[in-house]
């Protein structure tokens, strides 16, 4: 894995995923920051989509990773802060054309869904992964230009083909 700064958060649902990955970046020698929850007892996940998509936008974190039951809020969440394209990934394939078309910075996964083994392999493919550019960066560049879209300006006429 190239040396990467990362940030990590989880809920109650997946804070003993949280914790194996974690040991896992810090066994490979990453810089990780583990912004919790760091016990079982019921949180907000929006609160740690926050921390952890805010030191991605920063650029304090290189990449980040969230975890819950499904990955579902935590993605829906992080997606709302600008800079950040957060995807759930649920095996290697998606987590892989995550990174190589959309430029995934934020991975998210569900703790409730897949086990470490399976965690573990689709975070070191989005880890190791490179976005690929070509048609694609122009692809990401419109999904940007999206954020400061205002909403009465959203449904244009003649873009969809």
């Amino acid at each position: 894995m190239k040396r990467m700064r990362v940030a990590i958060g989880a809920d109650h649902a997946a804070v003993a995923l949280k914790d194996a990955l974690v040991k896992e970046l810090r066994g490979a020698n990453l810089p990780v920051e583990d912004l919790g929850t760091h016990t079982t007892d019921s949180v907000d996940y929006p609160d740690f989509a926050r921390e952890v998509a805010a030191r991605v936008a920063a650029g304090t974190a290189d990449r980040g990773i969230l975890l819950c039951g499904t990955g579902i809020g935590m993605s829906i969440a992080a997606n709302k802060v600008q800079g950040i394209r957060a995807a759930v990934c649920h095996d290697v394939t998606t987590a892989r054309l995550a990174r190589l078309h959309n430029d995934a910075n934020v991975l998210c996964m569900g703790g409730r869904l897949i086990g470490l083994t399976l965690a573990s392999d689709i975070m070191q493919t989005w880890l190791a992964t490179q976005f690929e550019g070509g048609r694609h960066k122009g692809r990401v560049e419109k999904i940007h230009a999206l954020e400061t879209l205002e909403p009465s300006k959203a449904a244009s006429k003649g873009t969809a083909r």
